[in-house]
């Protein structure tokens, strides 16, 4: 049977496709008929949880306080579809307001103005329809409390996924990180706005010199709040630049014909999304979906696909997973950090910084299996060394602890790993975590295993664990990256406990 890694190298992989169909012409209003992206039909998912979730538990107060004055079946009837319809109603006002918008930003104020403004237009609306219709089956008390528990919730989970995508961008965990071609007046504004608005998740990197970009005058471009731009290099280095800064898009400002055409042309090869700051070329932008970044229409002409709901699903499992092994384990790792202490001198844990998803430096946690000064003596043993390349491993290790020998035949030594998951350097499946002077002897296309966070387990440890090919060990994880989904995870999950198990650790 060929190995999950050949089967994986086999797989087809989905290259980045540009979409086509754009409509070239003024900036279209909040209400402009168009399809909903994922997102947006997440959030009206949210808006109308939040609003039937209140009508419920209305009603259930409402039937519940009236024990002594039975209610005919119909009445409850009515007051389910009565919901419904307010619900929708709020939604639709709340999509007039454009609060399901993705590309333009929106003040706090604004938000809780628009919602305020779409929930009493809704009731006003259905207060007045009722009354019209002489229906008096339907409690306006319900509606009322519904529309007050419809007001803080929505509001609510808007405040909290502006606080959680916040410090997710300050962590670096949910950000796009751009390289902007340009230096010209329209570039440093777009920089400038770009940082001003993080809350839409856009990180600049630094600017791309062309050959017709001229420094602007800062004096008549707002020199106070317009920084100097970072100058990365040219757009000839930009296959470089993206891969060695981790970029994932790249947005054109330069209006210089060949310079655009080359710079597309390299993104998408890199496989990184593209945004051209209007004007146009030649139609290359026909079919493009015009967004807007702010206050600054864009054109997608190439998309870089993110799978944002296996994401969530891989860091859900990650913290589930690593809570509950920490609490079931707790009493086994007390037990391993005694032994530890009583088996020789030195720290309980051995922490090393190593390198982790878009070359963060984050603190590694391991049970020492060395003595305490090993990595002092590494520098006399490389004679020993049987791994080939940037690898360094002995089989008869005369560094490692008796206690330390065991805790490695089954990986033990590797569960305080599991608070580096809880804290999101690192997730449970993903490729090797490499040290500092390892990432320093990569070639440019070995960057790419940094794409990910890296893992306590992986394709490399369930493939070839103990072969001594650093390239083999390099192919594998490059091939979970370009393969990546949440079932090989689990695969991979299942497969390390067999791993584990057979103690072929080293």
């Amino acid at each position: 049977m060929a190995s999950l890694g050949t089967k994986l190298a086999r797989s087809t992989t989905y290259p980045t496709q540009p979409s086509f169909d754009i409509t070239l012409s003024k900036r279209p209003s909040p209400v402009a008929t168009r399809a909903f992206s994922r997102r947006q039909w997440l959030f009206v998912a949210a808006d109308f949880s939040s609003i039937a979730t209140g009508a419920f538990l209305a009603i259930a107060w409402r039937f519940l306080s009236a024990q002594n004055k039975p209610t005919p079946p119909i009445a409850l009837a009515d007051h389910l579809g009565i919901s419904i319809l307010y619900a929708v109603l709020i939604v639709l006002l709340c999509h007039t307001q454009g609060l399901y918008s993705v590309y333009q930003p929106i003040s706090r104020y604004r938000e809780v103005l628009a919602i305020l403004k779409s929930i009493l237009t809704a009731t006003f609306l259905l207060g007045g329809s009722l009354f019209v219709s002489g229906v008096k089956s339907t409690s306006r008390l319900v509606i009322g409390i519904t529309a007050v528990f419809a007001l803080l919730s929505m509001v609510g989970w808007r405040e909290f996924r502006r606080w959680s995508l916040g410090k997710a961008i300050a962590d670096g965990l949910s950000c796009h990180n751009v390289i902007i071609v340009g230096i010209d007046p329209m570039a440093l504004a777009l920089a400038h706005h770009l940082t001003l608005h993080r809350q839409l998740g856009f990180v600049v990197l630094g600017h791309l010199t062309t050959s017709t970009s001229t420094a602007p005058a800062l004096e008549t471009q707002a020199s106070a709040t317009v920084r100097p731009p970072k100058i990365l290099g040219s757009p000839a280095d930009l296959k470089t630049l993206c891969r060695s800064h981790f970029a994932d898009e790249v947005i054109i400002c330069s209006q210089h014909r060949p310079t655009v055409i080359q710079a597309i042309a390299d993104a998408r090869e890199s496989g990184l999304g593209v945004r051209v700051i209007p004007d146009l070329y030649d139609g290359m932008a026909f079919g493009a979906h015009l967004h807007y970044l702010g206050d600054f229409p864009s054109m997608a002409v190439a998309h870089r696909s993110i799978p944002a709901v296996s994401l969530k699903l891989k860091r859900a499992l990650d913290v589930l997973v690593s809570a509950f092994a920490v609490a079931l384990l707790a009493p086994l790792l007390l037990l391993l950090a005694v032994i530890v202490k009583l088996d020789s001198p030195g720290p309980i844990l051995y922490i090393s910084s190593r390198v982790g998803r878009k070359g963060r430096d984050f603190s590694c946690y391991k049970f020492r299996t060395m003595v305490a000064d090993a990595d002092y003596q590494q520098t006399h043993l490389h004679h020993l060394n049987e791994r080939e390349g940037i690898l360094f491993k002995i089989a008869d290790d005369p560094r490692v602890t008796r206690s330390g020998r065991f805790m490695r035949k089954y990986s033990l030594d590797e569960l305080p790993q599991l608070w580096n998951v809880l804290k999101g350097d690192m997730s449970l499946v993903g490729p090797r975590p490499p040290l500092a002077n390892e990432v320093k002897q990569y070639q440019l296309e070995y960057l790419r295993r940094l794409e990910a966070a890296p893992g306590i387990t992986g394709l490399w440890q369930v493939e070839a664990r103990n072969h001594p090919s650093f390239d083999r060990y390099i192919s594998l994880d490059l091939q979970y990256i370009e393969n990546w989904s949440f079932a090989l995870d689990i695969n991979i999950l299942l497969r390390t406990i067999a791993v584990v198990v057979s103690g072929t650790g080293s």
